[in-house]
């Protein structure tokens, strides 16, 4: 009866035997599980390296109401090369919010969770939203959380958050004036639980605690309050984190509240926001895009442009934004999903044609492959809308630098179907993906626990190591300066095979040791400029400079949900070389190469890195 233990056993032992031999690793790399300490533990929903080298990862409420309810919201700075850690103060819930590096080495985080959703048969008061007006243009007017609105039969509802509402605007003059109403949302709910607050009817609301003019010019508005499921919804709460200070500094609200945003940064250095769900749990609308300029920390209208939530959006060396179809979770199947290069100055997109399976992008990977002047990304796996339980193994290729873009296919993904996979650009112009399910959320104990490498030059993948800890929604890779790969999160609907067993956060990390660290000596860069211009030429030092055959920059990774837009591997030219030393000349495009913090790497003929030095990319 012991016989199957001690052959599994025996087995294990053998496995482990295999993988660790020197010949296996050279070829197919390394993992090793890292466990925190229980009181650093926490769950990682957002993830990004800082300049010092240091990961912050952000849980916010972590998907669990109770820390939620609790108002307990977690951070932690966690250092790779020291394997320490550190709590980090979190003002407000950034659970899924939206993440950028700036050009000064700070993160900008925007947005979050306001509150969480409420299925069908699980919400008790009646709830909606409010459009709160203002006919008066002599000034706006806040109400805070808590404000009373009630209805023409007396039922009261508060809201949730506090709302400003804009003065009204007067035009013209005399006869001819036209005063428009300021407006404003907010979700309110009913006082009590039950159905006799349900009010299927517009109606206009009075706004308890006003008197005279005020009474008159200051009314809520609303169409329906329900009983119907709520979904979540988002702050407008923004903040920059200081990796000197190690702490969050909070800058201007967003003029929209956001929950599955995308930061993408600009060459200029400002940052492009968009979709999300708004404070009362619909998706933004497309006309409420904004730009944050960190020089002035404000945010102001950007064009009107529609995306479903956590869109792929990359900035390309023309200055234009590619949106790859990539998104994860929130918007109609028949709108916003297709391909196309968006230009900022005057709003217009040009579909990019070609993507096979384009009703299965949701939850897919997308990355601008290295090197970035090839001007090429890449869409990987992705699923059905929703809880769709289709997945898909397409691969196709976006050449954004033809004169008629368009997609071309790739090679499928080994595994299979495949959603949630996480993508990261290696220094030797690779790409290591990792991790995935097949079906959504990990149903059906669907994880796959595969790796594989994509070679861009013979458009193939080979196999890597396997993980041992399956990976699927909120989940994250990123490459270190180390050149090793670290992956976390995770956050399976169940346990089980049977889908009976509620699941639970996956706290470990693992980190992906690739083949070319197991090759011997890796080049050295001994010394490198802190800083380097744009279209300049930087010496770096290194003892052996006839070993280096390229130079790249790579861009660290800002990444949630498997969505990372910001990794991008620049190359280098490299130049003369020196007693001890390298030159190197750096592009002049600050859309090919935005300003701010890389990781400089050089590798050896057989594509072995160096440990990066930083270096911050000045205009």
């Amino acid at each position: 009866m012991n016989a199957p233990a001690v052959l599994g056993f025996a087995n294990e032992q053998y496995h482990q035997y295999v993988i660790n031999r020197p010949e296996y690793r050279a070829e197919y790399g390394h993992w090793q599980t890292v466990v925190l300490p229980a009181e650093f533990r926490i769950n990682a929903v957002h993830a990004s390296l800082l300049r010092t080298g240091k990961v912050l990862i952000i849980a916010g409420s972590g998907n669990d109401r109770r820390s939620f309810d609790a108002g307990s919201f977690k951070s932690l700075l966690w250092d790779p090369a020291a394997n320490t850690y550190k709590r980090i103060p979190t003002p407000a819930d950034m659970f899924c919010g939206g993440h950028t590096a700036l050009p000064d080495g700070r993160l900008l985080v925007a947005g979050g969770t306001l509150r969480y959703e409420a299925l069908d048969g699980a919400v008790k008061k009646a709830a909606g939203t409010m459009r709160v007006r203002n006919e008066s243009p002599e000034a706006a007017h806040t109400f805070p959380k808590g404000t009373v609105f009630t209805a023409p039969d007396g039922h009261a509802y508060v809201s949730t958050a506090e709302v400003t509402v804009p003065a009204a605007v007067k035009t013209g003059s005399g006869e001819r004036t036209v005063v428009t109403a300021g407006e404003q949302h907010v979700f309110v709910e009913a006082v009590t639980p039950g159905g006799a607050y349900v009010e299927n009817s517009p109606a206009q609301y009075a706004i308890k605690g006003l008197t005279g003019a005020d009474a008159r010019n200051l009314y809520g508005m609303a169409d329906r309050m329900t009983l119907e499921k709520q979904d979540f919804q988002g702050i407008r709460s923004a903040f920059e984190f200081n990796p000197d200070t190690e702490l969050y500094e909070q800058v201007t609200d967003m003029t929209y509240a956001r929950w599955y945003p995308t930061l993408t940064g600009l060459g200029d250095g400002r940052v492009v926001t968009v979709s999300g769900l708004d404070d009362t749990g619909q998706i933004l609308s497309g006309n409420d895009n904004e730009i944050y300029d960190p020089t002035r920390k404000t945010w102001s209208k950007a064009p009107d442009r529609y995306f479903p939530t956590y869109p792929s959006i990359f900035l390309t060396a023309s200055g234009r934004l590619f949106y790859s179809g990539s998104n994860a979770g929130y918007g109609p199947a028949d709108k916003g999903r297709e391909p196309g290069l968006w230009d900022l100055e005057d709003d217009s997109f040009q579909p990019v044609p070609g993507l096979r399976d384009p009703d299965l992008t949701e939850t897919s990977s997308s990355v601008l492959l290295p090197p970035a002047q090839a001007q090429k990304v890449m869409v990987l796996g992705g699923g059905g809308v929703g809880e769709s339980p289709l997945s898909t193994a397409r691969t196709d290729i976006a050449d954004l630098s033809a004169a008629k873009p368009a997609f071309t296919a790739g090679p499928d993904l080994p595994a299979g179907g495949t959603r949630y996979l996480n993508s990261v650009i290696l220094p030797n112009d690779t790409v290591f993906t990792t991790g995935g399910s097949r079906d959504y959320r990990g149903k059906h104990r669907s994880d796959l626990l595969k790796s594989q490498v994509y070679h861009p030059d013979t458009n193939t993948f080979s196999t890597a190591a396997e993980p041992t800890v399956g990976r699927n929604y909120h989940s994250e890779a990123l490459l270190l300066p180390d050149g090793r790969v670290v992956v976390l999160g995770s956050d399976p609907l169940f346990a089980d095979r049977a889908d009976t067993e509620p699941g639970s956060f996956e706290q470990r990390i693992e980190i992906f040791t690739p083949p070319y660290l197991f090759h011997g000596e890796r080049p050295q860069l001994t010394g490198a400029p802190a800083t380097a211009k744009l279209g300049g030429t930087v010496t770096v030092d290194t003892p052996k400079p006839d070993a280096v055959v390229t130079a790249k920059l790579i861009r660290p990774s800002s990444v949630t949900h498997a969505t990372d837009v910001e990794q991008r591997s620049v190359a280098l030219d490299v130049g003369a070389r020196s007693v001890g030393g390298v030159t190197l000349t750096l592009p002049g495009n600050p859309d090919l190469l935005p300003p701010g913090w890389y990781m400089l790497f050089v590798t050896d003929a057989a594509g072995t890195p160096s440990v990066a030095r930083w270096m911050h990319v000045t205009a």
